[in-house]
């Protein structure tokens, strides 16, 4: 169970009178001041798979569409965790909005101006996957910028 669990079941006894406003918010704030801890993920550390989904991306650097396929497989496979959904959601979003950006870049090099398009491109890529595993290692969400939002 987590955080936001505690504070649904919370919520619900404020509201049947269970509890005083007094004691939901003492009790609130004793749930949200608790400390972070994580969870396990397929065997592993939450955070840690979290990292390794965000740069799981740089594999594609090396072969070309396993920078899709492995964090998607990764995803998938423990889709059942609500913060691996979530990273992966917003790993997907990602990766779909820059192959869309790299082939308008490259319908763009016939104007020259997509060459430098692809340069760009391909700095804050890998840019923003370094800042989201950085902050997914801290247990913290970040949405990745110019991300389509194809998944919600």
């Amino acid at each position: 169970m987590d955080k936001y669990d505690d504070l649904k079941k919370l919520e619900e006894l404020r509201e049947r009178g269970a509890i005083s406003e007094e004691e939901y918010q003492r009790e609130k704030s004793k749930i949200l001041d608790a400390p972070y801890t994580s969870q396990k993920s397929l065997g592993t550390d939450q955070n840690t798979y979290l990292v390794l989904m965000h740069l799981s991306q740089f594999a594609g650097f090396i072969v070309p569409g396993l920078g899709f396929i492995a964090p998607i497989a990764m995803w998938l496979v423990n889709k059942d965790n609500p913060v691996v959904d979530e990273h992966g959601k917003n790993i997907a979003n990602f990766t779909i909005s820059m192959i869309i950006y790299i082939i308008v870049s490259g319908i763009l090099c016939l104007l020259l101006v997509g060459f430098v398009l692809l340069g760009v491109i391909a700095i804050l890529e890998i840019v923003f996957i370094i800042m989201a595993a950085v902050k997914a290692a801290k247990g913290e969400y970040w949405k990745y910028p110019l991300a389509i939002p194809f998944f919600t």
